[in-house]
């Protein structure tokens, strides 16, 4: 299976760029995307024509044109779930969770902390509650989570480490903490564990010409459950891919 996860920045504004194009030439079997900035209703209209071969399943936020998550899929689900069950974490369409034959397939779109960091507190609470969900769900078979993350975890995954260390969302302590808590739990870190100390960026500034200068930061993941990670054949960032200030990350799993 070829798992393909995306933080689209507006799936309708994708749309009108290279998007379908990219995915037909790819042909994932799954398609997870995040920042979908849509209804359901809205997501599914936009794709029904160009990726007719997808079945579509997708969450939206009580906020209209803010967040959202989404996975098409060209294998039938056995079952569909969406949140987490925990009312002050489901008002944004953040999680769709698909179940198949063999493990639950999760993307999550995990909440920035804010420039100003206002949402320091919620976001531990967040990743807290995020792990609980997810390990329960492991408990009857096993997961693959993928998404956008908004935490580089160590020094190689961004190119300014040090003056962002502690100072920025996405590179402060507790978001680390948070993510060593998915790591420490059995967690694996598919492109770190198939490509060592490989650097590679998913998401960069539209500031300053970022990409360009490859001025990035590693905050889009697959995590594994260790029962199946040797399965997974290649983990891979596809830089290429544009249309978004992030790009795609991508697995393939026997």
């Amino acid at each position: 299976m070829d798992i393909l996860s995306f933080n689209v920045n507006g799936i309708r504004a994708i749309s009108k760029k290279n998007f379908f194009e990219d995915m037909r030439r790819l042909q994932p079997d799954f398609i997870c995307l995040q920042e979908t900035k849509a209804t359901v209703d809205q997501v599914k209209e936009t794709v029904s024509n160009e990726l007719s071969d997808y079945e579509v399943y997708a969450n939206e936020a009580d906020r209209k044109g803010y967040s959202g998550t989404a996975i098409f899929t060209k294998v039938s689900p056995i079952s569909v779930s969406y949140d987490m069950g925990v009312p002050e974490h489901d008002k944004e369409g953040r999680v769709v969770c698909a179940e198949f034959k063999e493990y639950f397939l999760i993307t999550v779109y995990t909440p920035n902390s804010g420039n100003d960091l206002r949402r320091l507190d919620y976001r531990q609470q967040w990743d807290t509650t995020f792990l609980k969900y997810i390990k329960t769900l492991e408990k009857l078979k096993p997961i693959i989570v993928c998404g956008d993350l908004n935490v580089a975890h160590k020094d190689i995954d961004l190119a300014r480490p040090k003056p962002n260390y502690n100072k920025s969302a996405g590179y402060m302590q507790e978001e680390i903490d948070g993510l060593d808590a998915y790591a420490k739990s059995g967690l694996v870190d598919m492109f770190r564990f198939k490509n060592k100390d490989e650097v590679k960026y998913s998401w960069w500034s539209y500031r300053g010409g970022a990409r360009d200068r490859n001025v990035g930061w590693r905050i889009d993941y697959f995590l594994v459950s260790e029962s199946i990670a040797s399965r997974v054949e290649e983990s891979t960032i596809l830089n290429d891919i544009m249309g978004s200030d992030h790009c795609p990350v991508r697995i393939k799993i026997t």
